[in-house]
């Protein structure tokens, strides 16, 4: 039969069997107007067919899917752009593309962290890179120093025992976070600042809330972990990142008013390439976010009596900071200053220690001697044990007891066994339940078509006399057959088919209804052929 495919404002007509699949019909049109095509890492440029608003996919027949004579087929050509890399996030248990050229592979991890933290929202110092044989990746160092190429694949860990608290900060839940914080308080001190980091990233007001009224600052930086707080000369720039910083990036409104209101120098608080965050919404065209920080920078306080535009009083609040610090800074070692880390801290050394960023659970972190929160009685000293006279006395009082009789199990748990019969009846009902394992590729397309539920006619129906006694056998033993040498029962078949047909959008509910009939057919006849 004569078709006709239209490409790039030509229609020429073209003579294909009505049994061919789209494939062949693909390479023809490749053929017939020199297209090249590539499919390798750095990108892929395919052709794609068109008819009745539905992409025809490879392995269909023409005239399965209504393709009749003098029909007209729309032909693309498309180009898709695969990723440089791909980074597998422990923590969400998802796969991040870094998109870019191949000049990224020249540039530092350190560049390549920073395009990750962008990505996941986690800031940099809770994280490392490795390579798919576990070598890990240092900040100073190049990409093309790991032999790294186009389309590989990196792994993205986190802290031991982070793993939970971290995935709690994602999704933004509170209690999560509050029962994984650690019982060192210089790290439970930087985890909240993580926490609210993460949380003003995606937007969660109550995480956000909480973390604020529990003294955390938004204006102070992440900083790094406090094993690391002495090897300053190899620390990532982002480090000093804030989680104002943060929300202003990805444009959280209400996150930034929590801020400001919470603290009025978030709004000159400056990254490291001096940037605030009216700038930094500037940048990413946040527009709603660039009106509030416009209408709060030339509003006017009154303080005292006094009526002050807010930049004088945000100036005479860093003034004030500066001067604290500076009286921190002579009072540093003297006896009432408190060092960071103590003496019996743990101290990481790049590439000469135990990695701690192997992303373990916190189960098996303190199974491996971390601190548990079980409750241990100390052990009874030699000034704490009892004399003679005190343990004869303790024997003479328990033998003057009454002897206590408590009442049997069988009358108190008798209103309990009433209580939990029904209780025990649906689990029952579940537990015999048949639990099918199906992939979620075999069975997407059930959701695409709805369809009633099975009904169960119980109203019984007159027999014909002249049927035979078997008919019924004849008739499940076609169904059976069916089953076994497609895979799909008739309704998933039916179901299949609807899905198929309801991709031709341009045509009517009939006419799908008219391919699906057609598809139902061809696999009805194949089997038994």
């Amino acid at each position: 039969m004569r078709i006709f495919i239209a490409f790039e404002g030509l229609c020429e007509a073209f003579e294909v069997q009505w049994n061919q699949n789209v494939y062949a019909l693909k390479q023809a049109v490749k053929d017939y107007f020199h297209i090249q095509l590539a499919d390798d890492k750095k990108g892929r440029r395919y052709l794609e067919l068109v008819h009745a608003g539905a992409e025809l996919h490879d392995d269909w027949v023409l005239a399965d899917v209504g393709v009749t004579p003098c029909s007209t087929i729309k032909c693309i050509l498309k180009e898709e752009e695969k990723p440089i890399l791909r980074i597998y996030n422990v923590v969400t248990r998802e796969t991040v593309p870094i998109m870019g050229n191949i000049f990224l592979l020249t540039s530092t991890v350190a560049d390549l962290k920073t395009l990750v933290s962008l990505k996941c929202g986690f800031p940099v110092s809770v994280f490392r890179l490795s390579t798919p044989w576990g070598k890990e990746l240092y900040n100073c160092n190049k990409l093309e120093d790991y032999n790294i190429d186009v389309g590989s694949s990196l792994r993205l860990d986190v802290w031991n025992g982070w793993k939970e608290f971290l995935n709690g900060c994602h999704l933004g839940h509170r209690h999560t976070v509050q029962l994984y914080l650690s019982e060192k308080e210089p790290v439970a001190k930087f985890q909240k600042r993580v926490a609210l980091y993460i949380a003003a990233f995606f937007g969660h007001l109550d995480l956000t809330d909480w973390l604020l009224m529990n003294g955390t600052r938004p204006e102070e930086p992440v900083g790094v972990h406090p094993y690391r707080e002495w090897c300053q000369e190899t620390d990532h720039p982002d480090v000093n990142k804030c989680p104002v910083h943060a929300a202003a990036e990805t444009g959280q409104l209400l996150t930034l008013k929590a801020f400001v209101n919470n603290n009025i120098l978030c709004l000159e608080c400056r990254n490291l390439q001096g940037l605030t965050p009216l700038k930094i919404c500037v940048k990413h065209k946040h527009v709603e976010c660039v009106l509030y920080f416009a209408t709060k920078m030339w509003s006017v306080v009154t303080c005292n009596g006094i009526s002050l535009p807010v930049r004088v009083l945000v100036k005479t609040k860093q003034w004030l900071v500066k001067a604290r610090i500076r009286l921190l800074v002579k009072n540093r070692f003297t006896q009432s200053s408190v060092f960071r880390t103590r003496v019996g801290d743990l101290v990481l050394i790049d590439g000469f220690m135990h990695p701690e960023m192997t992303s373990k659970p916190n189960s098996k972190v303190m199974k491996n001697g971390g601190i548990s929160k079980s409750c241990i009685l100390p052990a009874v000293t030699g000034h704490d044990k009892l004399n003679k006279k005190d343990a004869i006395n303790m024997k003479k009082w328990h033998q003057s007891l009454p002897n206590l009789k408590l009442p049997s199990i069988e009358k108190d748990n008798a209103a309990t066994k009433n209580a939990g019969v029904q209780h025990t009846e649906k689990e029952k009902q579940l537990s015999a339940l048949p639990i099918k394992c199906e992939s979620m590729n075999k069975n997407i397309w059930k959701t695409k078509v709805p369809l009633p539920p099975i009904s169960k006619d119980t109203n019984p129906r007159p027999q014909f006399y002249y049927t035979a006694p078997n008919a019924s056998f004849i008739l499940t033993s076609s169904l059976e057959s069916f089953s076994h040498h497609s895979g799909r029962t008739p309704r998933e078949n039916a179901i299949y088919c609807l899905a198929l047909a309801s991709a031709f959008k341009e045509k009517p509910w009939l006419q799908q209804l008219e391919v699906a009939r057609c598809l139902a057919r061809k696999t009805v006849l194949k089997p038994m052929s």
